[in-house]
């Protein structure tokens, strides 16, 4: 697992610019809960995150059944969702293709020889690798010194207008950020993160396997020492936070693609036919965040239609977890709007 810091020079793809057919100074990100929905972490070890709120998912279970105990159908559910209308770009199918196709669980599995936490540290590293590449490009400065993502076109850290997204002060009280700020000392704190060896070690004498389940399903740290407390990655000399520290990680990280799908889908994506791309990252990310369970169905509202037309579409294959957090009535809704408009 590597542990260096991604650096490399911030170059937009080239590609002719493309109009789409219209269809229908802080010191923590903040995991407290806003009137928006707001989110951080801190500068030191990863925040206290409160317990979630007891609402069903927005997915599962908003609109399911009327009072009749009736299935409600896709139409009013998409509702509940208050989106803007005509529908954001990146709810059409045809513009939430990707690059490839094939079952991107074969790349969110863990292998059987591998240790849990050594699996979910090379997530991490691969996860912010892909998405700051795509950072890269919201933040290159043009000739008049400007970025794409700036104060002026992205005033405050949202998604959409149900969604935005607050940092923790040195107080300890959360503010509204630029999305550029915002960002920006994000990257800086989970950078921190994967540098930090007493998170990440990256000592190969440390290194453990997993143990074989045909064995046993008794941790070996138990078995040598039943009275000793255990963890995941304890074995591989992970922090006992270390699992606590990797889901802010994600949630970040979720946050920022979410700003990238509402304020910055089309320019500059869909115009320098970066749309693919981004598309086959975030749904894999989306996958892995919920297969090791980084991410928990409430904290993917801002993205649920997505996730939702993605289950309906088969990029998220029945029996993964993102495909159970979907709601499919929304998604086949979607799917029906895409191929009439």
């Amino acid at each position: 697992m590597g542990n260096a810091r991604f650096r490399g020079a911030s170059t937009r793809a080239p590609g002719p610019v493309r109009s789409p057919s219209s269809t229908s100074q802080p010191s923590s990100p903040n995991d407290v809960p806003q009137p928006t929905h707001a989110g951080h972490a801190s500068s030191g070890s990863a925040p206290r995150i409160p317990p979630l709120p007891t609402s069903p998912p927005l997915g599962q279970n908003i609109g399911v059944d009327d009072a009749n105990g009736n299935a409600s159908n896709g139409e009013d559910v998409l509702n509940s969702y208050h989106l803007p209308r005509p529908l954001p770009l990146w709810l059409n199918s045809s513009y939430a293709k990707h690059i490839v196709k094939g079952n991107f669980m074969t790349l969110s599995a863990r292998p059987k020889t591998v240790e849990q936490a050594e699996w979910v540290a090379h997530q991490v590293v691969e996860h912010y690798r892909n998405l700051w590449n795509f950072v890269r490009v919201i933040h290159e400065k043009d000739e008049d010194n400007s970025t794409i993502c700036n104060p002026s076109t992205c005033p405050r850290m949202s998604a959409g207008a149900n969604h935005s997204f607050t940092w923790l002060n040195n107080r300890h009280e959360p503010v509204e950020l630029p999305a550029y700020e915002y960002i920006t000392l994000m990257q800086r704190w989970i950078s921190g993160k994967i540098d930090d060896v007493s998170i990440f070690p990256t000592d190969s004498n440390g290194v453990s396997f997993a143990h074989n389940p045909a064995i046993t399903t008794t941790p070996l740290a138990q078995l040598s020492s039943p009275g000793d407390r255990d963890w995941v990655g304890k074995r591989s000399g992970f922090p006992e936070n270390f699992v606590e520290v990797c889901r802010t990680i994600f949630r970040q990280m979720f946050r920022v693609y979410a700003h990238l799908y509402w304020a910055h889908f089309i320019d500059p994506f869909y115009h320098l036919n970066l749309e693919k791309q981004l598309n086959s990252c975030f749904s894999h990310f989306v996958l892995t965040a919920c297969a090791l369970d980084m991410l928990k169905p409430q904290e993917l509202e801002p993205m649920q239609p997505l996730i939702d037309l993605w289950a309906a579409n088969g990029t998220f294959p029945p029996g993964s977890k993102a495909y159970d957090y979907a709601n499919h009535r929304v998604g086949e809704r979607l799917m029906q709007l895409s191929s009439s408009a």
